[in-house]
């Protein structure tokens, strides 16, 4: 029964579009011989529109990856630096993800270089780590491999290669918001209003200014052809051949971005969530909101073998609700329709869904032995209140910028270029109306089969409720750490670029104010054009200038300090040495010299957090014996202590590391009447410098400059005064 319920169905989709197929072209012929126009004129306006829309599409692509490339060597002086110089701009997990990659380029073959970085035990000190499964070094990989295959050596440097893929998927991120906003609107108008806002609000879209490697830079555009793909596919009356490169495109983006990124099925979750609320409702078509179930469920298959058997994926939420999703819709599938239990389980099905999910995950927890970043769910705890600690790795989070509230600035910003005030506008037209429509199907009133622009009934089309949904969730999180808001915002100038250029948008409100003066269809195609003209030109007229001035001004970005400190450890250090620091610090020695480093600045695995956590104490109130135990457990060789973390200014009290580590060691000084412990050490990075016993026992100061002292850590211990 249940395979010859699954033919019917397939027979019915294939019937409903070949059925469409014929429809839609009967339909325009009729209507273009109402307005006298011919078939074949219609045509040529149709492929004019789709020829210059993608051509839009892409040059706003190309010109954004000039335009970074461009900004990056204004900022850097990139082509006048020395190699050195250029590693040094890499900082923190940026420069071991580039470490990673020049040691790709200069294995013998690219197996053996897989076969390396699978077993490494030449980045830190006392451990062997499979770096491609526990960094997702997975863009290093396709990057060496495109660069070693294209015969590009010859022609181009491999720093340049590799920040121009970089470069070049943000152009294919920009575009893909072109494509989604175009889609949605049926304008290529909104493409550019999109991309504009994109580029002014730059600061609070991408992080590619800052960390160029990043996982989300390689990640996101993926996701945003995705989601791209996504809106097209959830469109009614969608023809065959449309559909069928919707839903490849879906499945292709989605296998990427789910091996791009190691929390991609993080963001995969908030979109099932939206696209399950969307069937919930019965706002789209169950059977292709299932087939994207498929997908997920194939892509985390697919990303738990290719990442080394990757656990995180099995108990992750995204399977879990995945899955819960399928079993509820069988049970309901094999319940008759006239059935009361039928009935209860529609009204319950949230419930259940959710019941299933929870419960699911719970036993995956159970039974399968898995490392999913359990510091992420303490974190999560401190963050809501629901738990203190005085921990130092968790202070330290929870102090970071990104990961606190989103500050004022930031939506200052947003409204100083109008994105704001404008989202707002059309997510409240938007959420009225999915308002009505879910009143209307509880009442049981049907969908109608195609919106009319005159029906003023935007909230009946399943891509824009989708839309609606995925950024009020992406906003919730938005509005509680501040780092969301690099997938949020993107997001936000597209909808907001749609609304303006949607006459059914405008249709809808003035549906509702019954507007009789003005015809209300008229009306609503001259603002559809007239507003984001209006829009276009106050942003030329304010914003151009300053973007301009950007690409002009030349910027210095020098650190002699750090230069001279790695040039001095490729010239005086023992090639066997092993360094000890700052993570931050750690990485760029890691990918400027070579050296062994004894931790990394990576949040991802608890062994690596509780060794930051260890170093860090040559910042804290600790004995110098303390110190030296700690570092020898390590086979630290020489330790690298940092002046501008020893005297850190920091404009957040108690954030500072020195203060996180009194916190977390009880060595808090008194103040402001509060009474806490006091250590009888003082901060050991102060007293090291004084070179008196018994530190001096312990190390040995090699080098030093404005910036960085550098201390040989004594193998025979000597206690003469």
């Amino acid at each position: 029964k249940m395979s010859s319920g699954a033919a019917d169905l397939r027979q019915r989709k294939k019937q409903n579009c070949s059925e469409s197929d014929k429809m839609a072209p009967e339909e325009r012929n009729k209507e273009n011989s109402k307005l006298g126009r011919s078939p074949k004129y219609m045509l040529i306006q149709r492929f004019a529109k789709l020829f210059f829309g993608c051509l839009a599409a892409v040059t706003s692509g190309m010109m954004y990856a000039v335009y970074l490339s461009t900004y990056h060597e204004r900022k850097f002086w990139f082509s006048s630096r020395q190699e050195l110089e250029r590693e040094i701009t890499f900082q923190g997990d940026s420069a071991i993800y580039y470490s990673f990659y020049k040691e790709l380029l200069k294995a013998p073959s690219f197996e053996r270089g897989v076969y390396e970085l699978t077993h490494n035990n030449k980045t830190v000190s006392l451990k062997t780590i499979n770096a491609v499964q526990q960094m997702t070094l997975y863009p290093e990989l396709i990057a060496s491999v495109l660069y070693q295959a294209s015969g590009s050596e010859e022609v181009i440097e491999p720093v340049y290669f590799y920040i121009g893929i970089v470069f070049g998927l943000q152009g294919i991120y920009v575009t893909a918001l072109f494509v989604t906003s175009w889609v949605m609107s049926g304008t290529w108008l909104a493409g550019m209003l999109t991309v504009a806002w994109f580029i002014i609000n730059r600061t609070d879209t991408t992080r590619i200014d800052y960390s160029i490697p990043s996982r989300e830079n390689w990640a996101l555009p993926y996701f945003a052809c995705q989601v791209a793909a996504l809106t097209g596919y959830l469109k009614k009356n969608l023809n065959c051949s449309a559909e069928k490169f919707c839903y490849l495109l879906v499945n292709a983006s989605t296998y990427t971005f789910m091996m791009m990124w190691e929390y991609s099925h993080y963001l995969l979750f908030v979109q099932a969530v939206s696209l399950f609320l969307l069937d919930s409702f019965a706002l789209a078509q169950t059977e292709k909101v299932h087939e994207v179930y498929r997908i997920y469920l194939f892509s985390v298959i697919v990303g738990y073998l290719l990442q080394f058997e990757n656990s995180a994926l099995l108990v992750s939420p995204l399977l879990s609700l995945v899955v819960a999703l399928m079993l509820s819709k069988s049970l309901q599938m094999n319940m008759k329709k006239s059935t009361f239990v039928s009935r209860l389980l529609k009204i319950m099905y949230i419930y259940l869904v959710l019941t299933v999910a929870v419960t699911l995950n719970f036993l995956l927890k159970m039974f399968i032995p898995h490392k999913e970043n359990g510091h992420l769910l303490k974190f999560i705890e401190v963050k809501l209140g629901l738990n203190t600690t005085k921990n130092f790795t968790m202070n330290w989070l929870l102090c970071q910028e990104s990961l606190q509230a989103p500050s004022q600035d930031f939506f200052l910003r947003l409204t100083q270029s109008s994105l704001l005030p404008f989202y707002i506008l059309v997510l409240i037209i938007c959420l009225f109306s999915v308002t009505q429509v879910i009143f209307r199907r509880i009442c049981g009133e049907p969908l109608k089969e195609t919106v009319k622009l005159e029906d003023g009934r935007i909230g009946e089309r399943p891509e824009i409720v989708y839309h609606v949904i995925h950024t009020i969730l992406l906003g919730c999180l938005a509005m509680c750490l501040e780092g969301m808001k690099y997938l949020w915002t993107p997001y936000v100038c597209m909808l907001a670029a749609f609304g303006v250029c949607s006459p059914e948008l405008w249709m809808t409100l003035f549906k509702w104010l019954r507007l009789k003066a003005v015809h209300p269809i008229l009306l609503a195609l001259i603002l559809s054009m007239a507003v984001p003209t209006i829009i276009g030109f106050s942003l030329w007229k304010e914003f151009f200038p300053r973007i301009m001035t950007e690409l002009t001004e030349l910027q210095e970005f020098y650190d002699p300090d750090t230069v001279e400190l790695m040039t001095w450890i490729k010239r005086q250090a023992p090639v066997a040495a092993v360094f000890a620091g700052s993570p931050q610090l750690m990485g760029v020695i890691k990918l400027c010299t070579g050296w062994m480093v004894s931790s990394l600045p990576l949040y991802n695995d608890d062994d690596l957090l509780k060794r930051n956590e260890n170093i860090y104490q040559i910042y804290s109130k600790r004995s110098a014996e303390d110190i030296y135990k700690i570092l020898t457990s390590y086979k630290a060789n020489f330790l690298v202590i940092e002046d501008s973390i020893c005297n850190e200014v920091g404009p957040v009290r108690g954030c500072r590391v020195k203060d996180l580590l009194d916190i977390a060691n009880g060595h808090v000084v008194c103040e402001e009447g509060d009474n806490y412990a006091y250590s009888k050490y003082g901060r050991f990075c102060h007293e090291i410098k004084m070179n008196y016993s018994p530190y001096v026992n312990y190390f040995t100061r090699v080098y030093w400059n404005r910036s960085y002292f550098v201390y040989r850590i004594n193998t025979v211990i000597s206690f003469q005064s």
